[in-house]
C-alpha cells in the first residue's frame, strides 16, 4: 500500500504548491490543491491505477505536505516573533 520511499512525495507535492502560491492562487486554497495533487499522485503513481487505494494514500500525503507546510510556517512566525 504506502511503502516507506514514498514519503520522498510530500517535498514533490509542496514545490507544487509553492508553484502555485507564486503564481497567485489565495493561500486559503492551498491546502486543497495540495490534498488534490496528493491524491492524483496517489492514483496514478502509488496505488497502480487501483483508485480507492490511490485516494487513501494520496490524501494522506497531499494533508502531510499542507501539515508539513503550516506547521513549517507557523513555527517560522512564532520564531521571528521572539526576536
Amino acid at each position: 500500500m504506502f511503502e516507506i520511499y514514498d514519503v520522498v512525495i510530500i517535498p514533490f507535492i509542496l514545490g507544487i504548491v509553492e508553484l502555485f502560491k507564486r503564481v497567485g492562487v489565495s493561500k486559503r486554497f492551498l491546502p486543497f490543491i495540495a490534498l488534490l495533487i496528493g491524491i492524483v499522485v496517489g492514483v496514478v503513481y502509488v496505488a497502480d491505477f487501483d483508485w480507492k487505494q490511490g485516494i487513501l494514500v494520496g490524501g494522506m500525503l497531499g494533508l502531510s505536505a499542507s501539515g508539513l507546510y503550516s506547521g513549517t510556517k507557523n513555527t517560522i512566525e512564532k520564531n521571528g516573533d521572539e526576536e
